[in-house]
């Protein structure tokens, strides 16, 4: 399409948080324009489809907990496979079962018998995770704030569970192993993996931008336009100039830096993925794999055509495994990888065809203490804002959330219909 010069709002970024705030904005009925660089939306969120597998750029899962994602589309729509709610850990040769007991109460006594942990623990952290599902999320937020690590301690939890246990899973949510990460933040997150249920859709995750982008006039989707800069009422693209009454910059947090220097740059945790084709799944269940022999290479590991067999060629297997930081790709860093995998799963890894590593330096913006409501400020003055998870919490939730709270401040500056 040829680039208009002159709307209401121009969007800067087709993640979850610009699609988020579009349509906010279209319900609204005001003129806007988002602008993508890529030759797609969804930003952070995408599938490549490689020979039959589909791998998503980094492990990535939907929660049908998060409040913003039913809001925007239908889950049922996204033809969702679900994993398993819980995980296996492996420790000191055996594997050691965790499962939800509000979500799987048949698995309580099994839960509690595991061998993680002491059973005091494993009922500590029922009762941590249980106050998180029933709580009121404001009261949760406005409960003192300190570390993950600190609040598991307060908690009255072993060193041996956060070990064993916690630390490898949390690390693998947030890119955070030393759980310096906000409580508020976990506490969230405890919230919906207790009261939700985690998945893929069938497609892969890039079906959940799609869908988001479903209902939004595909000519007001400039894709394939790299934005120069943006100013008070301005918008320089590729394309050229484009003037506005509102800008939202909905780009990923260092871009959106770039693009407004007012803004810190947060810090980013990084995360890689090794993706592993196999003849035969090393595990016949969707439940993720936890290391809980302390080693902090894996921090877990899926099979994931367990859960969604259209991510794998027919007869074929696809297992995912996420390291925390950024791996380059190498001979030395695929065999510890293979090495790590057969003695979590407990069978040769050696005949596994590597199929990608995908390493994303700038996975999740950093959530440390303060956070306070997980709501920073969004509006800059001048008819700026800026939208995206590290304005709010470091999920999909925060992007989506993000994004529609941002569209709600730009509306209420244009004394439009603000809506729900």
């Amino acid at each position: 399409m040829s680039q208009p010069v002159e709307v209401d709002v121009v969007i800067v970024g087709g993640g979850l948080a610009g699609l988020s705030a579009a349509r906010r904005l279209d319900r609204a009925g005001v003129d806007w324009l988002l602008v993508e660089g890529s030759d797609r939306v969804g930003g952070r969120v995408a599938t490549d489809v490689v020979d039959g597998w589909h791998l998503d750029r980094g492990f990535q899962v939907l929660n049908t907990a998060y409040p913003r994602l039913s809001a925007l589309v239908d889950v049922d729509a996204l033809d969702m496979r679900y994993f398993t709610s819980g995980v296996l850990v492996r420790r000191a040769g055996g594997l050691h079962r965790l499962e939800n007991p509000l979500r799987e109460p048949l698995t309580t006594p099994q839960t509690l018998l595991s061998g993680v942990g002491s059973l005091t623990d494993r009922l500590k952290f029922a009762a941590l995770a249980t106050r998180c599902a029933t709580t009121p999320a404001a009261r949760l937020l406005a409960a003192p704030e300190t570390t993950t690590q600190e609040m598991l301690r307060k908690a009255g939890l072993s060193h041996r569970i956060i070990e064993e246990v916690l630390r490898p899973f949390l690390s693998g949510v947030f890119g955070d192993r030393s759980l310096d990460t906000s409580s508020h933040v976990t506490a969230m997150v405890l919230r919906s993996f207790t009261r939700g249920r985690i998945g893929v859709p069938a497609a892969g995750m890039a079906a959940l931008p799609a869908a988001i982008a479903g209902p939004l006039p595909f000519p007001q989707l400039l894709i394939g336009a790299r934005t120069l800069s943006v100013g008070p009422g301005l918008v320089v693209t590729e394309g050229g100039e484009v003037h506005c009454r509102a800008v939202i910059v909905a780009t990923d947090p260092v871009t959106a830096s770039a693009l407004l220097p007012q803004l810190p740059t947060p810090d980013m945790h990084g995360l890689t993925t090794f993706y592993f084709g196999a003849a035969q799944a090393p595990i016949d269940e969707p439940i993720l794999l936890l290391d809980g022999d302390r080693r902090e290479i894996i921090a877990n590991t899926v099979v994931l055509s367990n859960a969604a067999p259209e991510y794998a060629p027919s007869g074929r297997s696809l297992i995912a495994a996420s390291v925390v930081g950024v791996s380059a790709p190498s001979s030395a860093s695929e065999a510890v990888i293979r090495v790590e995998l057969a003695r979590m799963y407990g069978v040769p890894t050696d005949d596994w065809e590597l199929l990608e590593v995908i390493s994303i330096p700038h996975a999740l913006p950093s959530a440390r203490v303060p956070q306070n409501t997980l709501r920073k400020p969004v509006a800059l003055g001048n008819g700026l804002f800026v939208a995206g998870d590290h304005r709010d919490s470091p999920s999909l939730q925060g992007a989506m959330a993000g994004g529609w709270r941002t569209a709600g401040e730009v509306l209420a500056s244009l004394g439009a219909r603000v809506g729900a």
